[in-house]
């Protein structure tokens, strides 16, 4: 625990106050924070949580070319399947199960590759890895990066506040972020690189990557249905990428007690199961709460999990050479024995 306390960077407000409780800073304090951590004429340490947006602030003239030279009922439909399923679900399969919980594992670094850039490049893996560990840690605590208790613009701006890795980390610390990120391939920045640069990854490859994989798909979406479709879906990665980060302070129930007996059997945090973000991501909350490292996370028949359909798909064509599956002990440790109960009284 003593590495996950220290791993990201501590928000000028702070985790806690002087008696464990959580600080929940003032609306100007948020925002003052934000900006000062975009500003990369203060400190070029700042340059991922920019990056980060900076995506997003290229994304949104697509969005508009989207809405008011592209807007009809085909790129409409393409536009919300793309950003409500597509990338909500790759988001659930590479951000969420391999690169943090290493839920399953592929054969080949080709194919890791391929499923990497299976979408439109939005969020570094590194802001979401790293406090994505912190996060299952410290649940609803002091220290939750995206703490629903403190409020939708604590959590909704976060990846900037609260998400990055600290800058100060001592090179024994630094290759324990390493070893969380390695598997991800990522390439990473040595210790002295660290220094300098404040970030695991190294900003050329960041940078490299993010202008390979835009070109590749606009250059694809454009030979599908030239410039409305391609605006159009890039249109849509932008709101998703903006909606996106409103997942965790609904997923926690805004900071409140929802959880409902027979739905929510995780009762660490304030998670909770919601059919939108399960049935178009894979995104049944609770449930990954309970089993973070399962590759699967709609347990019950009406759970869709279409993240876990491409990763099975992917198991049988032979690119993923292992996962795991807590569907059974679910049932067995908690679903069965609810109903049980529930019979009996």
């Amino acid at each position: 625990m003593p590495f996950l306390d220290d791993v990201l960077q501590r928000p000028s407000y702070g985790w806690q106050d002087a008696q464990g409780n959580l600080i929940k800073p003032a609306t100007i304090e948020i925002f003052r924070e934000f900006f000062s951590r975009l500003n990369v004429f203060k400190d070029r340490k700042n340059w991922l949580p920019f990056f980060s947006w900076l995506k997003v602030a290229c994304l949104i003239p697509f969005f508009l070319i989207f809405l008011f030279n592209f807007l009809s009922w085909w790129t409409i439909l393409a536009a919300f399947v793309y950003s409500m399923i597509i990338m909500g679900t790759h988001g659930t399969i590479w951000h969420h199960r391999y690169c943090t919980h290493g839920a399953y594992k592929f054969k080949n670094a080709f194919w890791r590759f391929f499923t990497q850039n299976l979408t439109i490049n939005v969020i570094p893996e590194e802001i979401y890895v790293i406090s994505h560990h912190v996060h299952h840690a410290k649940s609803d605590q002091p220290g939750d990066p995206y703490n629903a208790q403190a409020g939708f613009l604590y959590c909704f701006l976060a990846d900037v506040n609260h998400q990055p890795i600290s800058r100060d980390l001592t090179e024994a610390d630094y290759n324990r972020v390493k070893m969380l990120m390695q598997h991800t391939g990522v390439t990473a920045n040595t210790y002295k690189q660290y220094q300098k640069w404040g970030s695991y990854v190294n900003p050329i490859y960041a940078l490299a990557s993010w202008l390979l994989n835009w070109s590749f798909w606009y250059l694809t979406f454009y030979l599908i249905g030239g410039h409305p479709l391609a605006c159009s879906l890039f249109g849509a990665a932008g709101f998703w990428a903006i909606g996106v980060r409103t997942f965790n302070y609904e997923g926690h129930a805004k900071g409140k007690d929802k959880q409902r007996a027979g739905i929510d059997f995780s009762k660490k945090d304030k998670s909770i199961n919601q059919l939108w973000p399960g049935f178009v991501a894979g995104e049944w909350h609770n449930n990954h709460h309970l089993y973070p490292k399962s590759a699967r996370s709609g347990f019950k028949p009406h759970q869709i999990d279409l993240a876990w359909y491409y990763i099975k798909m992917m198991s049988v064509l032979g690119a993923v050479s292992s996962y795991k599956d807590y569907k059974k002990d679910f049932y067995k440790q908690h679903h069965n024995p609810y109903l049980e109960a529930k019979e009996a009284s």
